[in-house]
């Protein structure tokens, strides 16, 4: 991975003048090639959709927006789609950082960082930008069909860039859980991936439904959410779900646990 982090070039989106500092001593320590800073979010997109960082590392709270508008304006620009993105704040209110969690991003890291939560992140990195190294082995997967439910459609499509990355190759969608069901009654699947709070139908009752039916029973389920509640956790737990994972997500982490479903549904 050092290889790799030595030819990584990374655009820094911070206002203030000594966290700049920090973060772009903490990257030079990791071993990061190139470092470019910027202090706003609309010189940030520019600098992104012309140069194209392999990493973009950005504050909350930018003069002009916060970091959850410019990930979403990234994401929605195909050019900077994929670009990797990654948050350090203090903020910690889950209505601030949620939707940043929904568009797919790294990590979202504290203000203060410790240096292994950048190490991290940046192995998470690495994983999108080489993501042969997360091909599930002795299955065939190819021939999988995978049916991903998430309201959010920057959620949806980051995931799938993961799951396709994993080596899937079919993969069908729906917004909720009713969708998601209707999608059940006209075909096979062979694992659902799918979001906890949506609405119409959230992921608890679309993993009950699945349960609950003798055709569907024995499809794993693998839920990807950003609830914190833990009460609620132990109760989608308890109805069925396969494994449960957090946003953001290491894909890494996703490939482990996708490893542990599927080796359990063949027994």
């Amino acid at each position: 991975m050092q290889a790799l982090l030595q030819e990584l070039t990374v655009l820094v989106v911070e206002p203030s003048i000594p966290q700049r500092k920090i973060i772009v001593r903490s990257l030079d320590q990791a071993g990061v090639g190139e470092v470019r800073c910027v202090d706003n979010g609309s010189e940030a997109f520019s600098v992104a959709n012309q140069t194209l960082p392999e990493l973009i590392v950005s504050s909350m709270y930018l003069p002009d927006m916060s970091g959850a508008d410019l990930v979403h304006k990234l994401r929605e620009n195909p050019n900077t789609a994929d670009i990797p993105f990654m948050l350090i704040s203090s903020e910690t209110r889950f209505e601030m950082l949620d939707p940043v969690r929904q568009a797919g991003v790294v990590a979202i890291l504290p203000k203060p960082f410790e240096p292994a939560q950048l190490e991290q992140a940046l192995r998470t990195t690495a994983t999108y930008l080489e993501p042969e190294t997360l091909a599930l082995e002795n299955y065939d997967i190819a021939n999988m069909n995978v049916l991903l439910v998430d309201d959010s459609r920057l959620s949806r499509r980051h995931l799938k860039r993961v799951i396709l990355d994993l080596g899937f190759h079919r993969v069908d969608e729906a917004e909720n859980g009713q969708e998601g069901i209707s999608l059940l009654k006209q075909k096979h699947y062979d694992l659902v991936v799918t979001d906890l709070n949506m609405p119409v139908m959230d992921g608890q009752a679309l993993v009950e439904h699945i349960r609950a039916t003798d055709k569907l029973k024995d499809i794993p389920v693998l839920m990807v959410t950003s609830e914190e509640n833990q009460a609620r956790l132990a109760n989608v737990e308890k109805s069925g779900v396969s494994a449960l994972c957090d946003k953001p997500f290491e894909p890494i982490s996703v490939k482990r646990l996708l490893e542990n479903v599927l080796a359990t549904s063949r027994q």
